[in-house]
């Protein structure tokens, strides 16, 4: 079988809230996700969910927190929809690029508001479906950013996970080279 989706997990293994890579295949594996693998301790997951992969991403959300002690967004994408995230970044291939992965579509008045906020330090922004493409300015990028996932979950009104755009090809990458397999 192939790694049908991408599965990211918002905020994990930073500010205390430690998530094992190991143990989170174990609990892919125990929610019945086939092909199970995941890449680097971010919350990077690869797998073949059973059923419905909503129902797989909400599962795996309340095992996390039952076992954890802390909730986190998991936010599941095919890998033809990650390619297509990565091909709509709209501002080229900037060393500091990141695509927000959303939990929905943010409504286009609020992203239109949103997008256009000066956060202080030079980001461009903008929405595109349930994505939020971001470019960070070099040198300062993501550090220095006022730009946070709070601010970003009351702007849109969803909320969502980034990855860089180099996490994002890799990840696309192995779910193609498992679907190979």
């Amino acid at each position: 079988m192939a790694a049908g989706r991408i599965v990211l997990i918002r905020a994990v293994n930073v500010g205390g809230a430690k998530l094992p890579m190991a143990r989170l295949r174990e609990i892919a594996t125990a929610l019945g996700a086939d092909d199970v693998s995941t890449y680097i301790a971010s919350g990077n997951l690869l797998c073949t969910p059973p059923g419905e992969p909503d129902e797989f991403d909400r599962a795996l959300e309340q095992a996390i927190s039952d076992e954890f002690g802390y909730f986190r967004e998991v936010i599941g994408r095919t890998p033809d929809e990650m390619s297509r995230a990565l091909a709509d970044y709209p501002f080229g291939d900037p060393p500091h690029g990141h695509i927000y992965f959303l939990t929905g579509v943010p409504d286009p008045d609020a992203a239109a508001e949103f997008c256009a906020r000066d956060f202080g330090n030079g980001e461009r922004l903008r929405v595109i479906g349930r994505d939020l493409h971001i470019d960070y300015p070099a040198p300062t990028g993501v550090g220095k950013s006022k730009l946070t996932p709070a601010g970003i979950a009351k702007g849109l009104g969803v909320t969502g996970t980034g990855r860089n755009l180099r996490t994002t090809a890799k990840l696309i990458e192995l779910a193609q080279q498992t679907s190979r397999q």
